[in-house]
Parts: structure tokens; C-alpha cells; sequence
């Protein structure tokens, strides 16, 4: 765990919620919070794209199949084997993000300017060979290219059928799902080739990498931007999430099949929030996801990454922001060359076959607005808050306490009805069903009777209600008798 000290520089004025200058992250929402996730990588250059696929795959590796289909043959020089940590670096620059402020004391008393914080922070070889049936079927299936890489056996198709490509994969040890033709079939008919992988388990190595299959790097040279999906849904029985990260030297990239969509932003939320912003951040999504229909991408993180930009790389920084030699690993191939510009965009799609039936098909745009999904929590002052201008505070603290447990319901659809106990102390408390019942049968009484003071009851705020209005009344009668005497 790193140690860095962060400097928090307060400004205030009389009468308002002041906040420090400078927040700090305090946690994120990564890929690893779903389960059916993969992870993309993509470089665009002109009409060249570089597309490096993380391996989250679990289970026997000689079951390990991976079909790609691609537009046109690739050269031994198009294909790389990457290094995992470019997708863990990823993820943990870009995730959305959680930050902290802290309120000024109104009354005076000084704040820390100090605080100490801790952060979690190829070679070619011998060949595989393929062979036909036996009963001389007719597959109509081409080998283009065939290639060792390290660990693994690569072989470019090219295809006529689709049943008999899949038939060709099947006879040669490929694990293949039960109804693929249906989806080879229009890459087929669209007069694209088949990338695909086998593990070679003579040169797999299952304790390097911590179990895991490196990640594969291909260029392709096409005028389509795009990342065919469909194949990834073949054997899916329910959603899939896919977080790309996209490298552009012009600025966004955004999907043009399918709408993009920028995920709620600078919400202000309850503290309470902090140890539980992973669970809060896969809500929120769930929410969003729902209301654009199941069928848009999301926006989660876009900045300006060139390794020479003077402006900020990440505010708040939730990891390492990458540079020169990360920013190579990803595929980008001018991260070297001065006055180019690098921006970088993390997408977030959950796709089914029903409401994603085509590819993702996208584009770079001029827009280089920097965009972040960040949300806020704010710490209340401490110490003494008896002069006026504390009073005047803990009245705008209740209020923006009751404001941040409506923002929760709108963002994440939890019922706030149970921490009843939050805008008057902050804490998490959540109500006991006896206090439900109490509070089910006071529900109809609408006088304020927090007004009378801190620990006051419906009961109590009654009767000094009562009190108070026959005095006046026995007053008013006194007048009148005063005045006929």
C-alpha cells in the first residue's frame, strides 16, 4: 500500500457549505465486479485497427477456443502476445470513482491542511497440423495462414458455408457452441475471414500468469471501425458485460449502430456510501441500463492521455494514468512521436442477442471533453458548532443530508425509507421494523415536531402545540374582557 499525503485547502464563507479544494479517491467500481465480463482494447489509426482481447477464461485450457472473424488475412507481424497488466492498469485509471471532501467548521476552528492517506491501490515454432475427414466431406473451408505463437496455435479461414466451417472446427478439436452456424453465416456472406485460437498444451505453462491465458494483440486494416460480438453470444444464456477501452488520436470514440450514453456524474451522495461503493456503482449501472432499454453504451471515462498534455490526467487519480510505455503496450503506434494527441475513452456495454442483434460499429470524433463517472461524498465538520454561524450550518447539513438520500433513490433505486437516522446524525442505521410500525402509525400527523428540538416526539410536540394556542387564546380573552371593562 502506497502512503501519499495529500494537502486539503478549505475555502469558506459565512452561511455556506464550504468544501476542501482538492478531493481524493477513496474507491472504484473495476471490471472485476461482473462475472460474465470481457475486456477490449482498441487503437484506431487511420483505417487501421489494433484490438488486444483479454483472456478471463476459466476451465480446462484444450477447451479454449477463440473464433475472431476478421476483414482480411493477417501477416505473422499483425499478431502479438500482450502483457495482462495493460488491462488491470486500464481499468484501474479509468474505473468510475468515489471521492471525499470535507466540510470547513463555520466557527472557526481550524482544519488539518495535512492529511495521510492510504491508497489500495513471441516466437514461431513448429506448426499444428489440420486434416480432413475421412469421408472426404467438403467443409468448402480455406486455410490463408497458419501460425505457432507461444502458446498458442493460430490458423486465418476463409469460408463458403457455414455448417461445414463449423463442422471444420469441430473435426479439428475446436471447442465450438452447438448453434454457431447461425451466426458464422453472415460474416461469411459478408466476405470476412475466421481468426482462431487454439491453446497448444505441449508449450501452456498453467503456473505462469497466475493461471490466466495472455491476452492476444491483432491489427486489422478495414474502413468499418468495428467489434463483431455476435459470435460471443452464440452459447450465452444471459447478459454479458464488455468494457472497451479505446485509444483515438482525435478525441471520443463513440458507437454509431447503437446510442452512447454518458453515465450519471458529480452526485452528490451519503457517506455511507464509501464501503459499499462497489455494490452502489453496480445498482446505479443496473438502473441506467434499464431506463435506456437494455440497449445502449455507456460512457464511463474519457480524457486526454498524451503522455506530453500539461493538463491533469485524472481528477481524482484512481490509479497510475498511463504514459509512453503503457500507452506502446496497448497498441498505439504514435505514442512517440511529438504534437500527436492520444485520447482515451472506457465504454461499458451489456449486450444480449435480442437488444444488440449487430456488431458494434464505431467512430472517432473532435469531442475532447474531459468526462469522468465520479460521485461525492462530504464529510461534516467536527468540533465546536455553537456559534451562529455553526447553527446556520447544521440547518443547510440536515438539508443536504435529506438531498443526498434522494439523490441514492434516483441513482440506484435503494429504499432510503430505512436510514432514518441519517440527516439528523449521519450514520447508516437502518430502521428496525418496530420503528417502521411506529412510524406507520404516526403517519398521518403533519406537524413538523423536529421543529421543537432534538429528541422531541409526536406526543410532546402535540401538547406544547395545544399549550401554546390556549394561551394565546386565554390572552385574547383577557384583552377583551380589559377593554369592555
Amino acid at each position: 500500500m502506497k502512503k501519499v499525503i495529500l494537502t486539503l485547502m478549505a475555502i469558506a464563507s459565512v452561511g455556506q457549505l464550504a468544501m476542501a479544494f482538492c478531493g481524493f479517491y477513496v474507491a472504484k467500481a473495476g471490471a472485476d465486479l461482473y462475472n460474465n465480463k470481457s475486456e477490449v482494447i482498441l487503437v484506431r489509426d487511420g483505417s487501421n485497427t489494433t484490438i488486444t482481447m483479454s483472456n478471463d477464461f476459466s476451465g480446462n485450457v484444450k477447451d479454449f477456443a477463440m473464433v475472431v472473424p476478421v476483414p482480411n488475412v493477417l501477416d505473422r507481424s499483425d499478431i502479438q502476445i500482450a502483457d495482462r497488466s495493460i488491462f488491470q492498469m486500464l481499468d484501474a485509471y479509468s474505473a468510475p470513482r468515489l471521492v471525499e471532501y470535507y466540510d470547513y467548521n463555520p466557527c472557526g476552528l481550524p482544519m488539518p491542511s495535512m492529511m495521510d492517506v492510504s491508497m489500495e491501490k513471441e516466437s514461431t515454432t513448429k506448426m499444428a497440423t489440420y486434416t480432413a475427414r475421412k469421408d472426404n466431406f467438403n467443409y468448402k473451408v480455406t486455410i490463408e495462414a497458419q501460425y505457432s505463437v507461444e502458446e498458442y496455435d493460430i490458423v486465418l479461414l476463409s469460408a463458403k458455408d457455414a455448417n461445414g466451417l463449423k463442422r471444420w472446427l469441430v473435426d479439428n478439436g475446436y471447442s465450438i457452441p452447438a448453434k454457431a452456424e447461425h451466426v458464422l453465416e453472415p460474416y461469411i456472406k459478408s466476405g470476412l475471414k475466421f481468426f482462431v485460437v487454439k491453446v497448444d498444451l505441449n508449450k501452456y505453462n498453467p503456473k505462469a500468469n497466475g493461471g490466466f491465458l495472455r491476452p492476444l494483440q491483432i491489427k486489422v486494416k478495414s474502413d468499418k471501425f468495428m467489434l463483431p460480438i455476435r459470435l460471443g453470444m452464440a452459447n450465452s444464456v444471459g447478459e454479458q458485460d464488455m468494457i472497451v477501452y479505446a485509444f483515438s488520436k482525435r478525441g471520443r470514440v463513440e458507437c454509431t449502430n447503437y446510442r452512447t450514453v454518458k453515465m450519471p456524474t458529480d452526485n452528490l451522495v451519503p457517506t455511507f456510501i464509501k464501503p459499499k461503493f462497489g455494490t452502489f456503482y453496480t445498482d446505479v449501472f443496473k438502473n441506467e441500463y434499464r431506463k435506456v432499454g437494455k440497449n445502449a453504451v455507456f460512457l464511463e471515462y474519457a480524457w486526454n492521455v498524451t503522455p506530453t498534455f500539461n493538463g491533469m490526467k485524472c481528477d481524482p487519480c484512481v490509479g497510475n494514468p498511463p504514459y509512453t510505455r503503457e500507452i506502446t503496450m496497448a497498441g498505439v503506434p504514435w505514442a512517440n512521436q511529438n504534437g500527436v494527441t492520444t485520447f482515451f475513452t472506457r465504454l461499458h456495454v451489456r449486450y444480449t442477442l435480442d437488444k444488440f442483434p449487430e456488431d458494434l460499429f464505431f467512430q472517432e470524433t473532435p469531442n475532447t471533453e474531459m468526462y469522468q463517472a465520479r460521485y461525492v461524498i462530504t464529510n461534516p465538520a467536527t468540533g465546536d458548532l455553537s456559534c451562529a454561524e455553526g447553527r446556520v450550518y447544521q440547518d443547510k447539513l440536515r438539508l443536504r443530508r435529506r438531498k443526498e438520500l434522494i439523490e441514492l433513490a434516483s441513482l440506484a433505486r435503494w429504499n432510503t425509507d430505512s436510514y432514518y437516522d441519517y440527516i439528523a446524525h449521519g450514520t447508516d442505521k437502518v430502521r428496525s421494523n418496530k420503528a417502521k410500525e411506529t412510524d406507520h402509525n404516526s403517519k398521518n400527523i403533519n406537524v413538523p415536531f423536529w421543529f421543537f428540538g432534538k429528541g422531541s416526539t409526536p406526543h410532546k410536540g402535540l401538547f406544547l402545540l395545544v399549550f401554546g394556542m390556549l394561551i394565546v387564546y386565554s390572552v385574547k380573552r383577557l384583552k377583551l374582557t380589559l377593554v369592555k371593562g
